[in-house]
């Protein structure tokens, strides 16, 4: 049986044909703009696949590969070559799971037989580097985020990411929640909240669906359930999706009072500590804490095919990034049980979906 997947696992395929024949990983800074100065030499690189670990070193134009007992030696130019065939599949593919047959040829060659690394974590390879800065050799885990064909996401939408508000008002009538709850509308689920926070004016955010997000994020921050529950509210009654959008939006009303005499970025820098712990570990549903699954950061695969670094220890850079480059998503309400007024003890709420995406 062929190997088959999506743009976004064939691009990690892509990523390791692309960074080792290359020899090296450019950063990225805020704008997803090569950094010409911050360069990692690459000494080797570790991958899982479904035949056990696989290592891939130098020994001048040739890759080494050893895994399993098996020693396998390619050229560096084979690599290459491999890698541009494989970029041009990817961006012509038109079905979301396909085959390429010459890529899969290729992967034979040393025993390669998954294009996807393991699910269990975040890394999807391992990259060990020297990092001219502090003369050392480093072994950093890398999630791969691929903008080749479509964004991916950041945050994956789940039961797991719903947000429970509670409408607190003495009479509701049946009338009013039948006229919101039936808006078939394209952009039904933003109607209908837009049509909540005109009819009610005291909307109160009660908790998560899911008892070990909610702990989650109040391992990151105490309050960082209620922020996003206020950005969740703005953005399925606004036009606002970017999260900078969203985050200036939130900064100027400052729900959470904070005191803004000095500027102190509050909402901004708590956001972005919860978009970084994402990329580098955290789970909705797996109890967090704070042990990071990536050591490294992410590798994005620009639509042109360049891969960049965004490593943790430029966190500026690295946090700008996700902020800068995300937005809000509606997923699909059916699936995830969201978007619509519902009685429970003569008390209603409503609840809202969480998930991120990269900007394309």
């Amino acid at each position: 049986m062929p190997l088959t997947g999506n743009k976004g696992e064939w691009s990690e395929i892509y990523t390791l044909l692309k960074i080792l024949s290359d020899k090296n990983i450019y950063s990225g800074d805020s704008e997803l703009n090569k950094v010409e100065t911050l360069l990692f030499p690459i000494i080797k690189i570790i991958r899982d696949g479904s035949k056990g670990t696989y290592e891939y070193e130098y020994d001048k134009d040739i890759v080494v590969i050893k895994g399993n007992c098996e020693v396998f030696r390619i050229s560096i130019t084979d690599f290459k070559d491999q890698a541009k065939v494989l970029l041009e599949k990817i961006k012509a593919a038109n079905s979301s799971s396909f085959s390429v047959p010459e890529t899969e040829v290729f992967l034979n060659r040393f025993n390669c037989k998954s294009i996807k690394a393991k699910s269990s974590v975040k890394t999807d390879i391992r990259v060990v580097v020297h990092d001219e800065r502090i003369g050392h050799s480093l072994e950093l885990g890398f999630s791969i985020k691929s903008q080749i064909g479509g964004a991916s996401t950041l945050l994956n939408a789940g039961k797991t990411t719903n947000f429970i508000f509670e409408i607190i008002e003495n009479q509701i009538s049946e009338e009013i929640i039948n006229d919101i709850n039936n808006i078939k509308s394209k952009h039904k689920i933003k109607d209908r909240v837009k049509k909540i926070r005109d009819n009610f004016h005291n909307i109160k955010f009660i908790g998560t669906e899911n008892g070990i997000f909610e702990n989650n994020l109040i391992l990151i921050d105490s309050l960082l359930p209620d922020i996003i529950a206020y950005l969740l509210l703005k953005y399925y009654s606004s036009d606002l999706s970017k999260t900078t959008d969203l985050i200036n939006d939130l900064s100027v009303y400052n729900p959470l009072n904070y005191n803004l005499q000095n500027e102190h970025p509050y909402y901004s820098y708590k956001f972005k500590r919860f978009l970084s712990d994402i990329t580098l570990g955290m789970m909705p549903a797996t109890v967090w804490k704070g042990k990071l699954d990536v050591s490294g950061g992410c590798l994005i695969v620009k639509d042109d095919g360049e891969v960049l670094c965004y490593h943790i220890y430029n966190r500026n850079d690295f946090e700008n990034y996700l902020l800068n480059n995300t937005r809000f998503e509606t997923a699909s309400s059916t699936k995830y049980d969201f978007g619509y007024i519902y009685q429970e003890d003569e008390r209603y709420f409503f609840k809202l979906n969480l998930q991120i995406r990269f900007l394309k």
